[in-house]
């Protein structure tokens, strides 16, 4: 976001405590905060007026006038109760907004947004889960953290919420949605769950928590194997993962696994510096938005740490965001494997305008894109080698999926072992 205005972390996607640094470019769930008038909804377009009811209406250019004709008829002929003008307006805008079919653009009416600005400018938390809408505009569980209250609250993927403290989340936006599950470290959101699996409505109460992630986990595995996780992207990633797999490198191992599942993403710069770790000098990733006319382009450069060792990348539908930045440029670059689940899909950025009614509007102004061009939003990357949740399951000690990665390993880059000759 190369842009003069104002940024403020927010959160859409991912229920937890957003870490609120200095930094002005941020993704994933990073929103930059924009003070507007609802002035500038209307500007542009509004040329007459006319009066229903002995209210003045202000009325659009050629081809708006459908909807004052409608407007006019409901005001005048509609049998039942009619709703007020505010409700009407917030529909219409609703309705507008649905037509770019785009879940991450949305317009968040005053109490719900008060909510949200309560949350943000405070200390609030989450549950620790991904959660997105699904076809019949109904939200889900996409992904619970593990260890983190929704999944010990016994949530899993596919999980609808349909209600949260007894208010119903039905036609509200992913916004909408997520602010009222949000609130207060320590206080319980009392959620309604269907579970289409099983068809089974049960209730739930999950303990709001600030969603407490390390940064980097690293170790060496049996037979000269390197293996970092790196769980999310804040200020100090970069510097972490380095000091980590420094620390590895001095055992000299035959390959390296990053291990990218869960991570919802967090800071650009982190995205960007954590791919040069194992890039050469070329492109990494892609912008584009409605406020830059070119594209701009981030890149790596020649001479880091991790350039040469043989690489397996691990994903899977909790990778968001700053993952995807980090997996699509090792794929595109053919730098390494990826090996998992395909990711979450999160490549657009989003900006929220506060509105004069205290609403909010939040708009998708622009997407990320692989070096090769490949959009990020809505598909995220497919792994080169799938692994599939097991249908029996697995225990703790169980992951098929490090399994996978190791097995790899040992068929692509065998172990080298000295011979004492005859």
């Amino acid at each position: 976001m190369n842009d003069a205005r104002s940024s403020k972390p927010s959160d859409t996607e991912v229920l937890e405590l957003p870490r609120l640094g200095s930094r002005r470019e941020i993704i994933a769930i990073v929103l930059a905060l924009v003070v507007v008038g609802i002035g500038g909804f209307f500007a542009g377009f509004v040329t007459a007026t006319s009066s229903v009811a002995g209210v003045t209406i202000q009325r659009g250019p050629e081809g708006f006038e459908v909807f004052w004709e409608v407007w006019d008829y409901v005001e005048s002929e509609f049998y039942y109760d009619v709703p007020d003008s505010v409700e009407r307006t917030y529909g219409a805008i609703r309705g507008m907004l649905e037509t770019l079919g785009d879940v991450h653009t949305a317009f968040v009416q005053p109490s719900i947004a008060e909510v949200e600005r309560e949350n943000i400018e405070g200390v609030f938390g989450g549950i620790g889960a991904y959660v997105n809408l699904n076809e019949y505009g109904q939200l889900y569980i996409a992904y619970p953290f593990p260890d983190q209250p929704a999944s010990r609250a016994g949530l899993q993927v596919g999980d609808i919420v349909l209600s949260a403290d007894g208010q119903s989340l039905e036609n509200l936006t992913l916004a909408e949605g997520t602010a009222l599950i949000r609130g207060p470290l320590g206080t319980k959101v009392h959620l309604q769950i269907f579970r289409p699996q099983t068809g089974e409505i049960f209730e739930v109460d999950v303990e709001r928590a600030e969603i407490q992630i390390p940064t980097v986990r690293a170790e060496m595995l049996e037979d000269g194997i390197a293996y970092a996780a790196l769980f999310r992207f804040n200020g100090v990633a970069t510097r972490q993962l380095e000091a980590e797999l420094s620390r590895l490198f001095a055992r000299n191992p035959r390959a390296l696994i990053l291990d990218l599942r869960g991570n919802p993403g967090g800071l650009l710069d982190e995205a960007i510096s954590v791919s040069d770790l194992f890039l050469p000098q070329g492109v990494v990733a892609i912008q584009r938005t409605t406020l830059l006319k070119e594209p701009r382009v981030y890149y790596s450069d020649t001479g880091d740490i991790a350039e040469d060792i043989p690489l397996v990348v691990l994903i899977d539908r909790g990778s968001a965001s700053a993952s995807e930045i980090v997996a699509g440029a090792i794929r595109d670059r053919e730098r390494g494997v990826l090996i998992g689940l395909p990711t979450f899909g999160k490549g657009s950025v989003q900006l929220v305008h506060d509105l004069s009614d205290g609403s909010q509007l939040r708009i998708t102004y622009g997407a990320w894109y692989t070096p090769d061009e490949i959009a990020l939003n809505g598909t995220g990357i497919s792994p080169d080698i799938e692994v599939e949740l097991p249908a029996e399951g697995f225990g703790p000690a169980d992951d098929p999926w490090l399994a996978a990665a190791i097995e790899y390993i040992d068929a692509t880059y065998p172990m080298v072992t000295e011979s004492n000759g005859s």
